[in-house]
């Protein structure tokens, strides 16, 4: 799942013209086979309904047997800069307040505001993303173009993503968001809500997201040419490398091109 069409487009073209397509409450659920894995692959939609909506679909009607989800986010820690990753351990909405019926960021009636991810899936990813960045991302992105967006030896980290309904951008909201949930490394709209659906089904769940900018003022500045321009080359160097593994894991010595 992603929630751009960009950072999905070339795994769908790699999936090439035997890819079945079927159409699902306005949206195209891609079929087929990528490196070595069967997979359907989805544009969410933003926000946290459309990223719901979604996930329900791929495990309902696609018998999805997990649920990963690729993007961009804005970088909440001080230590998280843009062109790093972040894979999550740990999610949780950050605009869900239902008190004093309950506690703030608690989902009514789950008893709980943070979801787990995948352990396996979340350490596979950022395994991942770590070889991506070390031997893909040099080659696929320019210096010229790592220059323009001022990514310097990007590295990966694993914690906490927050999820909301609003779009992050002003420095007042990172630091409200720095005081009142000190873990969180990333802010985005989708993750949390497909971690809660994957709880309620019980179907194991993983998230990773670029960082694209500082979630401040600065955010959304050439937003569109750093998704075209390097994210969508992550998204795609490091599902490939996931789906590669993750073939190995389910058919132990099946021979994979990496």
């Amino acid at each position: 799942m992603a929630a751009l069409h960009d950072e999905v487009a070339a795994l769908v073209a790699a999936m090439g013209p035997d890819a079945r397509v079927h159409t699902v409450g306005q949206r195209d659920y891609y079929v087929g086979m990528l490196m070595g894995c069967e997979c359907v692959l989805v544009l969410a939609r933003i926000g946290k309904v459309a990223a719901a909506a979604t996930a329900v679909t791929l495990i309902r009607e696609f018998n999805a047997g997990s649920v990963i989800f690729a993007g961009l986010a804005g970088a909440v820690a001080t230590h998280v800069r843009v062109g790093d990753v972040v894979v999550a351990r740990h999610l949780l909405q950050h605009d869900l307040n239902a008190s004093p019926l309950f506690p703030r960021y608690e989902v009514p009636l789950l008893g709980r505001s943070h979801f787990e991810a995948c352990e396996a899936l979340t350490t596979m990813l950022a395994d991942c993303a770590s070889r991506y960045l070390a031997k893909g991302f040099p080659h696929e992105v320019s210096a010229a173009t790592r220059h323009k967006f001022g990514v310097d030896r990007p590295s990966v980290h694993i914690g906490t993503i927050a999820s909301g309904d609003c779009f992050v951008n002003d420095v007042a909201g990172v630091a409200a968001l720095r005081q009142a949930l000190p873990d969180v490394l990333c802010v985005e709209m989708e993750g949390a809500a497909v971690a809660q659906i994957c709880h309620e089904y019980g179907i194991p769940c993983a998230v990773f997201r670029t960082i694209s900018d500082r979630a401040d003022d600065s955010a959304g500045v050439d937003f569109s040419a750093f998704l075209k321009q390097v994210a969508s080359f992550y998204s795609a160097g490091i599902l490939r490398r996931f789906l590669s593994a993750y073939a190995l894991t389910v058919a132990p010595g099946t021979a994979l091109s990496r």
